[in-house]
């Protein structure tokens, strides 16, 4: 091989066969052991190494323990009451609390840079799905939501002005296997020109 010649690529079967079937567990069937303190500061290490045009680092992450989601849950329980379908309201908060491990996600842009907005917001998505695969890569299973709570009390989490909540990236260990879900007919989703 000459020293102008590329290396070629190395496909990683287990990486592929792990992307191929990837699937989100329901958060309520979220189950202990979650991951310990080492394994969730891996999986943020990871979950960071994400597109980010202009290196603005457009979003932070805050752990959330069980007795802080446990006490938001109790503070958003009168306006899941006030929700047009308090039941069902009331029942999303089961996801917030049941999970062993919850990693918000908060994108945090910066305004009147010359890399817009809505690259920086990309980026905050693209560390969700980072931090999913690293959660997986370590055999735990997850399930990134937001939920109403996410819009209309995200004070309650700690987000500021000009902050949103991209996402609770919840963790554990699969209480049954998730369910399977339609796909995209990719004919109808890709359009390739010459």
């Amino acid at each position: 091989m000459s020293e102008d010649a590329l290396p070629l690529p190395v496909p990683s079967a287990e990486l592929r066969t792990r992307l191929a079937t990837r699937r989100s567990t329901p958060a309520q069937a979220l189950a202990a052991p979650g991951p310990s303190a080492d394994q969730i500061a891996d999986i943020l290490r990871i979950g960071a190494r994400t597109p980010d045009h202009g290196k603005l680092f457009p979003w932070r992450f805050v752990v959330l323990g069980p007795k802080t989601r446990a006490d938001i849950a109790a503070r958003l329980e009168p306006m899941a009451e006030r929700r047009p379908d308090p039941k069902k309201a009331r029942a999303v908060l089961a996801k917030l609390v049941n999970p062993p491990v919850t990693i918000l996600v908060i994108s945090t842009p910066t305004l009147g840079h010359k890399v817009p907005v809505w690259e920086q917001e990309l980026s905050a998505g693209a560390v969700c799905m980072n931090l999913s695969h690293a959660a997986n890569a370590l055999g735990f299973a997850t399930n990134w939501i937001t939920d109403w709570y996410a819009y209309e009390a995200p004070e309650m989490f700690g987000v500021g002005e000009g902050e949103k909540i991209a996402g609770f990236i919840h963790i554990g260990a699969a209480a049954e296997p998730p369910l399977e879900r339609p796909r995209p007919d990719m004919t109808e989703r890709v359009t390739t020109l010459p």
